[in-house]
């Protein structure tokens, strides 16, 4: 399987590399379909639709009873319904209404890679279908102990980067660059890994904002831009949610404490005027969650992970022109 990489030759080579990877996923580990929860009783109603199946699943959910709302979304999975096949991969993850499962989890995203890699990125199951293959590369980067799913950067790597190619998923984006930088799965390349880093930050990516600016304060493979390197640094500080808050601040205060008056002052000044341009959005950094107020799935956010998304963002001339000049 040959290597992405933020260039056109990408493009030419998406439809071969798509379907290698869906040959590789369903030869070597298997076309294994998980069973339905333990002790769950079949969907009786058989004439329904599996969107009926999902929105009655996620109202269950919602409501506490975690039994019939897999039942109902086992009902809609089996019929290949990505998004109950998303949410059902998960709760096994979870082990949230059943029990933990990292395998079955594997499987279920697995099903979606298969199904669904060609989707267009703008369709309503895209962000889920984004979020199955970052879950996949996840996977493959810690393996699955006691199963047929070892550790692989490699195929870790080819996994985040196919998502951040197409799907122009930020989290996908961050992670392909953190390889690149560590050199895990392929070559070390700082060069790349800020290219990925930037596409990331420009879409509110927190921790990708926090590292871009790293490595340009620091000059880490690349040249020391101490202003930039702080503007992204105040950024991130200024959308950092709880979770990452202690290690965003600290990096940002160790930065700002070595820093040139002058320095600060330009800093500050790029990060509004970014922030100003870049109002907070409510589906920037999030994982995909489904509300089901009527027959049509809306994407609500949740916690970190994916950003809106852009068809082929990565691989288009302007995204190209953009991503080789990190600012």
């Amino acid at each position: 399987m040959q290597t992405f990489n933020c260039s056109s030759r990408a493009i030419g080579v998406r439809s071969t590399l798509v379907l290698s990877l869906v040959v590789t996923l369903m030869l070597n580990w298997g076309v294994t379909r998980v069973s339905a929860f333990d002790g769950a009783k079949p969907l009786t109603q058989e004439n329904g639709s599996p969107f009926e199946a999902v929105r009655s699943g996620f109202q269950a959910y919602q409501a506490g009873n975690k039994e019939e709302a897999v039942n109902a979304l086992q009902y809609a999975a089996d019929r290949g319904n990505a998004m109950a096949q998303w949410k059902l991969g998960r709760m096994y993850a979870a082990g949230d209404g059943v029990p933990t499962s990292p395998l079955r989890a594997f499987e279920y995203f697995r099903d979606i890679a298969n199904n669904h890699a060609e989707d267009s990125p703008t369709s309503p199951e895209a962000p889920f279908v984004a979020n199955a293959f970052v879950e996949l590369g996840g996977f493959f980067e810690r393996g699955i102990d006691g199963s047929y799913v070892g550790k692989n950067p490699y195929q870790s790597r080819q996994i985040y980067a196919y998502a951040a190619s197409y799907f122009g998923n930020s989290d996908a984006q961050f992670r392909l660059a953190k390889m690149y930088l560590e050199g895990r799965g392929g070559k070390q390349s700082s060069r790349q890994a800020s290219r990925w880093l930037k596409l990331a930050a420009e879409k509110g990516h927190v921790l990708a904002q926090m590292e871009l600016g790293r490595m340009l304060f620091e000059g880490d493979g690349l040249k020391r831009r101490r202003t930039q390197g702080l503007k992204w640094m105040t950024i991130a500080l200024d959308r950092v949610g709880a979770s990452d808050d202690d290690y965003v601040r600290q990096i940002h205060e160790s930065a700002l404490a070595i820093s040139e008056e002058k320095t600060r002052r330009r800093a500050v000044k790029l990060a509004d005027r970014w922030l100003d341009k870049n109002p907070p959005l409510l589906h920037a950094v999030t994982k995909p969650t489904l509300t089901m107020p009527s027959l049509t799935a809306t994407v609500e956010t949740e916690a970190i992970i994916i950003a809106p998304l852009e068809p082929l963002q990565p691989v288009s001339a302007a995204s190209q022109a953009n991503a080789a000049s990190v600012q």
